[in-house]
């Protein structure tokens, strides 16, 4: 059985797109066959970190009904396939601006978006499903994450980024989503990493959460590449492939 596990976080510009695609492609040198859906779609970027350029057949295009789900799935799995035992596949959102003006307009079917995730399972023959969702609170997020097995909640160490984080988790619960997790990215260097995974727990109450410290290297390489495929032996991508371990239990 696939289990899906969305990405999400309260606002934009936490490192949630990086975080996942490096996520994906350590589960997949787990040997786990993994596809990638972006549907961020106001800012789409999961493509960009694979190289791969503006799609004819994007996610977006499947939801409207203009193709099958399996003509927008890029098998990637070559970009490490001396590492990788499983496989990588990656749905990419339109980048075009018009498609991102009709994303907003037009509500997702949400019956429509469950049904394609299951014809990827079956015919794919995933193990995991990672969905990079928009940031922030709105109903088709919220229709996304409720078709989830698994949530992870990305958050930058900033008060009011702990806050709306607070409402997030208390509606994921609302929702009977089975399992939560939290990542504190971006910390700075002088942070006490067990501290702050102390307060993480004390406060949301979601089991260990990771603390990530700031790096000039993820700085550096931007949406280049994931990280973890640059830097395989940096702490960081330990860090991640613990996450990565989490998820593929």
């Amino acid at each position: 059985m696939s289990t899906i596990v969305t990405i999400h976080s309260f606002r934009r510009g936490v490192g949630k797109t990086s975080l996942v695609s490096s996520l994906a492609v350590l589960l997949a040198k787990r040997g786990r066959r993994v596809a990638l859906i972006d549907t961020d779609f106001q800012s789409p970027g999961v493509h960009l970190f694979f190289g791969i350029p503006d799609p004819e057949c994007a996610f977006n295009d499947y939801l409207w009904g203009k193709c099958d789900i399996l003509s927008v799935a890029r098998d990637v799995t070559s970009q490490f396939a001396g590492d990788a035992a499983g496989g990588l596949f990656i749905l990419p959102a339109s980048s075009k601006i018009s498609d991102i003006l009709q994303s907003i307009r037009i509500p997702r079917n949400i019956d429509h978006y469950a049904g394609g995730l299951d014809k990827l399972k079956k015919e794919l023959s995933l193990d995991v499903i990672l969905v990079d969702a928009p940031a922030g609170l709105n109903e088709s997020t919220l229709q996304a994450i409720a078709v989830s097995n698994t949530v992870v909640l990305v958050l930058h160490p900033d008060k009011g980024d702990f806050q709306g984080t607070a409402v997030t988790v208390d509606m994921i619960r609302r929702l009977q989503v089975p399992i939560i997790h939290l990542v504190l990215n971006d910390a700075p260097e002088t942070l006490d990493v067990e501290d702050a995974a102390r307060q993480l727990e004390e406060t949301y109450h979601c089991g260990g959460g990771i603390v990530l410290k700031h790096s000039e290297e993820l700085m550096a390489l931007s949406s280049a590449r994931p990280f973890a495929l640059q830097y395989p032996s940096h702490p960081l991508t330990t860090q991640l492939d613990e996450l990565a371990e989490r998820l593929s239990v």
